[in-house]
Formats: C-alpha cells, sequence, structure tokens
C-alpha cells in the first residue's frame, strides 16, 4: 500500500466512492433548480442506488461539502461556494486523509532511505494537486470532445 487511496496502481487512486461523489457534487452543482437536490434523483441521473447515495451523502454532509434539507422539498444542496470545495476534501471525505506509506515516521528526509524520500515527495504532489482543484474548476471546464464523450467518467457532457 504506497498511500491511502491508491488501489492497486497509480491509474486507481480514487476509489469508486469518491468518483460518484465528485459526479454528484457535480450533478448538484449544475442543478439549476432553487430546491435541495432529492438524493433519490442524483442517484438515478449516475446510475447508483439511493442506498450508495445516502452513504456517500452522509460522508459529504460529516465534511461540510453538503447540507440537507428535509421536507417536501428535501434534499441536499452544496454548504459553501464551488471555489471554496477542493478535490482533497472531497477524497478525504470519502477515502479518509491521503498520508503515505513509510519505512518509519521520520521528521527529517535527508535522514530516510530513496523509497521514503520518493513517496513522501508522490504524497506531497498527490495533496497539491488534490487541493489546487476545486469545484468551481470542474464545472468551469468544457467537457469532452465528441470523441472522447464514451471515454470521460465523469459523465461531463451533460453539464
Amino acid at each position: 500500500m504506497l498511500l491511502v487511496g491508491i488501489v492497486g496502481s497509480l491509474t486507481g487512486m480514487l476509489t469508486e466512492t469518491s468518483k460518484t461523489a465528485l459526479q454528484a457534487l457535480l450533478f448538484v452543482a449544475r442543478s439549476q433548480s432553487e430546491h435541495p437536490c432529492s438524493p433519490a434523483t442524483i442517484a438515478e441521473n449516475l446510475g447508483a442506488s439511493a442506498s450508495y447515495m445516502a452513504k456517500i451523502n452522509t460522508l459529504l454532509v460529516k465534511a461540510d461539502i453538503l447540507k440537507t434539507f428535509r421536507g417536501v422539498h428535501g434534499g441536499v444542496k452544496l454548504s459553501r461556494p464551488l471555489e471554496a470545495v477542493t478535490l482533497l476534501e472531497i477524497v478525504e471525505a470519502c477515502q479518509g486523509k491521503v498520508l503515505g506509506d513509510y519505512c518509519a515516521e521520520h521528521p527529517r528526509l535527508d535522514e530516510v532511505c530513496a523509497y521514503h524520500k520518493a513517496m513522501s515527495q508522490l504524497q506531497s504532489a498527490i495533496v497539491e494537486t488534490l487541493e489546487s482543484w476545486t469545484l468551481a474548476d470542474l464545472v468551469a471546464k468544457p467537457g469532452p470532445t465528441a470523441a472522447a464523450i464514451s471515454d470521460c467518467r465523469m459523465r461531463c457532457a451533460g453539464g
């Protein structure tokens, strides 16, 4: 295990829960309704089960990314502006802290092995990248080209 969240290889850094959470947040962010989005509507749009969506919503509410509303028009809304929600927060809400798995914890990198240094740099790069991207950045980016639509895991073409 190199880092929490890396599932087998560097191409699988995000768990299905993190990916689905991100898709759900993009759906909520693009929603034009003044009413909260119902978890059932989000789940249906993403092709996820309502119970799985409820689990994800709970994680995002605990992380203060979503807030819930009860009643006839109940559901979820973003708890903060798009610019204030980073990918790091979303990933850590769903997967836990991005932590290194080193030889041993050591305060001085100049005294550790090369593997430890490499993993420390990898962790720093991952955290820095995830911190630099916000939901606003993802919503503002255009969807994929027509040729790449079928390969888009975030279903960006719908927004």
